[in-house]
């Protein structure tokens, strides 16, 4: 009988350890298929995003492939009297403060809405930072789902040039967003610091064991999450949003007048040729207009008037230019119906909102 000799045992213990690393980077499998949503327990209403997961049952993580294979869109074919509406968009979208049944999306739901014989269904994909280019990466992921409609919520603060890169979903992201570059002509700057560059052993189990990780904890969190329905945590008191302000005209660097060159014009741009033929609605979304101290200089936190005012006019412009379906909603909310940020509204703000884009959806039926 042959001995079996420890030392042998070790070393090919941390051979097979060795080649499993250099297979994963190799291979680079998508985690997401893996996913134990929408297969032991359903798909979540939005994308995981978190930063309190022992109590909301949710985290954040930057694997495109893991974030939609949890979502409920991932789940069951479309229906052949399903008419697809995806929402686009920032924090206001997702549903800060909101249960998912309260945002845009599941108001719209909640509407029974009709389109070309069809129910229409909305699938919330906002995500809780605010860049065009965050939102173009979401964007061109979903489109694999066939939309028939897709909803894009903005405002200014995803415009500046400086936040387009610097979210960090798109910072983790940076072979995706060279992707978007060559396919679609979004403008990524060769030397963007702000990319978190991996390299081949960074790509390894150990390199990218953080992502790993937080993949296993989402499917940890799916256990809770679908027997509360809790995704966030819903303090019952919070800092309203703020109504008084300083005599600051400042917004970012810049300064008046505003100008296309000055604001991430070609990511708007790449949206649309990302959704090819599917129909898009472009909303600028409701914010809070402050009547308090200095209001006459600042609407909101967010914006000086004279920022704000330009960039309205540049986007109807730009949408009459280039033939878009440009909605301005961004006065149709009063200031009761903001809760903690000047875009983040209260379940009846949100039922507002979908109200006004109801006939628009109606509208864009093929």
């Amino acid at each position: 009988m042959n001995e079996i000799k420890p030392i042998n045992v070790l070393l090919k213990g941390i051979f097979l350890f060795i080649l499993f690393n250099l297979v994963i980077a190799a291979w680079q499998p998508g985690v997401g298929q893996f996913s134990l949503y929408n297969v032991l327990y359903p798909g979540r209403e939005r994308l995981p995003f978190g930063e309190n997961p022992k109590q909301a049952y949710n985290l954040s993580l930057f694997d495109l492939d893991a974030m939609f294979a949890s979502h409920v869109i991932a789940g069951s074919p479309k229906a052949d009297d399903e008419f697809r509406v995806i929402v686009i968009g920032d924090s206001s979208v997702w549903g800060t403060l909101l249960k998912p049944e309260e945002t845009l999306a599941g108001q719209l739901n909640q509407a029974s809405l009709n389109a070309c014989g069809k129910n229409v269904r909305a699938y919330n994909l906002g995500y809780p930072t605010i860049s065009l280019t965050k939102d173009v990466m979401l964007l061109s992921y979903a489109k694999q789902y066939d939309p028939d409609l897709v909803l894009w919520m903005t405002t200014l603060e995803a415009f500046p040039l400086e936040k387009q890169t610097s979210t960090p979903l798109v910072a983790n992201n940076e072979e995706k967003a060279r992707e978007l570059a060559t396919r679609y002509q979004l403008r990524v700057e060769a030397d963007d610091s702000n990319f978190e560059v991996k390299s081949f052993w960074d790509k390894t189990f150990v390199g990218d064991r953080r992502a790993w990780a937080d993949f296993f904890r989402l499917q940890i969190y799916g256990v809770m999450w679908a027997a509360t329905g809790i995704d966030q945590v819903y303090p019952s008191d919070y800092e309203k949003a703020q109504t008084d302000f300083e005599a600051d005209e400042s917004y970012h660097d810049l300064s008046a007048p505003l100008t296309e060159d000055e604001l991430a014009i070609n990511a708007l741009e790449t949206g649309f040729r990302v959704v090819g033929e599917t129909p898009m609605l472009l909303v600028n979304e409701p914010m809070l207009i402050s009547s308090g101290a200095n209001s006459d200089i600042r609407y909101n936190f967010f914006y000086p008037r004279w920022a704000y005012d330009d960039y309205r006019e540049i986007m109807t412009a730009l949408s009459q230019r280039n033939g878009w379906t440009y909605i301005d909603l961004w006065n149709i909310a009063p200031v009761s119906e903001f809760t903690n940020s000047a875009i983040h509204l209260t379940p009846a703000g949100e039922k507002m909102l979908a109200e006004a884009l109801a006939p628009y959806i109606l509208e864009n039926c093929r």
